[in-house]
């Protein structure tokens, strides 16, 4: 029997939750003026919450909690450390713009801090229930967060799109949930595994649950046909708001998916792999062919990630063979790799829209890019980095990506359907590849009207520059990185 309570196991969660909590009645009693004191607790506050959430890497153990129903293990461990510095960025790109805009207010940090909490329960939780309330806690923080203008139509309008459609995902997810529960009798992640290979029968039930728990999954992914909301709900958010939406619950995402489909469901392996390959597929070309035709950057970072979500969709698939997921436990790795990196590349791309935004001025246009390499040479090859990656060229980290995913699709064993979803991939990654480059030439060779100086504060500064050199260096030397992701994926499936 688990222990019902392991403080340690739940440390970083707690520290959260209080952390949040005290920002927010704290910032009550404090001037605008001083609201940099919020910001800076709240910087604070997110380092010891990844202190604590970097400790099962260095013990190397798994640690459960309530019962069972909250793991804490290394694959927890870095996915926690990678939302919580996807959300510090956010905090820390957002000053000059928020506070123009009059976001810069105690609810946009105690809402973001929430927002992390739920997505971190979300990558620990071990038990059917625990997942839905970690997504809730992390969907009704960022619906907030969305409508934090709210005289602004734009943002308003986003949010509710956001809030109609995520409720229904929410829905598809629980009704998938319920009907597992109803086939096994057990809300524990790794019992529904057990109990269906200690035979009991795979019923209609579990296969049409099985389909609704893809279907809300690929919605928080943004995946299509479930991706109606990603464009709009990125171009009408406060721009802070679309890079966490962009970046940290993709993590979070990941995490439910390997938990409900690879540790919970490997004996209907064949049925989701079908699904996921239809999925991913219909999110390459979706993805990468509409984004051609956008002009408004935030849109088309939107459908950017629509096509990033095909490819992450495509290394889960490739993970098991003959129900065995620790064969192929490098397709997990990969596929952790590729959301990290994804996640870290976006940031950096809403980061430069965010560092040219300025009161009355959103710079949400391809063409506001004009001639930035006269006004910013250094600030033009940092944005120049972070499109390549995520068109997949080398020497950037995305390229690595890409390639450790493909890779996973044609290894040992690969049949002529996975061969051919690489290709498929690698022929639409061409396509995507055009819409960033155009990117990059508005920026180089485009005359520009704006001869504006660029203005940001120094830790905006650092914290770009960081982005920018990090996706170069884990291009060149990504071993570290992915031998993380690997060795924390193959000890959650216990090998």
């Amino acid at each position: 029997m688990e222990p019902l309570l392991n403080f340690s196991a739940v440390l970083p969660e707690a520290i959260l939750l209080a952390c949040a909590c005290f920002i927010l009645v704290a910032d009550l009693f404090l001037a605008d003026r001083s609201r940099n004191g919020t910001y800076l607790l709240t910087l604070l506050s997110l380092a010891a919450v990844a202190a604590a959430a970097w400790e099962p890497v260095s013990a190397g153990t798994a640690q459960y909690a309530f019962g069972g129903m909250f793991l804490s293990d290394s694959m927890t461990a870095v996915l926690k450390v990678a939302a919580i510095l996807a959300t510090a960025a956010t905090f820390v790109y957002a000053q000059a713009y928020a506070r123009q805009r009059a976001m810069w207010r105690g609810e946009f940090f105690s809402l973001g801090l929430f927002a992390l909490l739920g997505i971190m329960t979300m990558i620990s939780a071990n038990n059917l229930l625990v997942i839905y309330l970690g997504l809730e806690l992390q969907a009704l923080a960022l619906y907030g967060l969305v409508a934090l203008r709210r005289d602004d139509p734009r943002a308003t309008e986003a949010a509710m799109k956001y809030f109609v459609l995520g409720a229904l995902a929410s829905g598809f997810l629980l009704y998938g949930m319920s009907m597992l529960y109803g086939g096994t009798g057990t809300l524990d992640v790794n019992g529904l595994a057990h109990r269906i290979s200690a035979g009991q029968s795979v019923n209609l039930a579990m296969v049409l649950g099985t389909i609704f728990v893809v279907a809300g999954i690929a919605f928080k992914l943004g995946a299509a046909p479930f991706h109606m909301w990603v464009p709009d709900v990125y171009q009408g958010a406060p721009t802070p708001v679309a890079l966490l939406l962009a970046s940290a619950p993709k993590l979070a995402a990941f995490a439910i998916a390997f938990r409900l489909l690879v540790e919970g469901l490997p004996q209907l392996a064949v049925d989701w792999q079908r699904m996921l390959a239809v999925i991913a597929v219909a999110s390459l070309a979706v993805g990468n062919v509409t984004a051609v035709a956008q002009t408004n950057l935030k849109r088309m970072l939107g459908y950017s990630t629509i096509g990033q979500m095909g490819f992450l969709l495509l290394a889960l698939l490739a993970g098991v063979v003959g129900g065995n997921t620790t064969i192929t436990a490098g397709a997990y790795g990969a596929a952790m790799f590729y959301v990290i990196t994804y996640a870290l590349a976006t940031a950096g791309c809403f980061g430069i829209i965010l560092l040219l935004a300025r009161e009355g001025f959103e710079a949400e246009e391809i063409a506001d890019l004009r001639g930035l390499a006269k006004r910013s040479p250094w600030y033009a090859f940092m944005m120049t980095l972070l499109m390549l990656s995520l068109a997949g060229l080398p020497p950037t980290v995305g390229f690595t990506a890409k390639f450790v995913v493909l890779q996973a699709l044609v290894s040992d064993g690969a049949s002529a359907t996975t061969w051919t979803l690489a290709v498929v991939a690698v022929l639409f990654s061409l396509v995507g590849a055009f819409y960033y480059l155009r990117v990059v030439k508005t920026m180089w060779f485009d005359q520009g009207s704006d001869t504006n100086p660029i203005e940001a504060s120094q830790d905006m500064r650092i914290a770009l520059t960081a982005n920018g050199v990090l996706v170069l260096l884990l291009g060149m030397l990504p071993q570290g990185l992915l031998a993380l992701c690997n060795g924390a994926v193959l000890r959650a499936l216990g090998g």
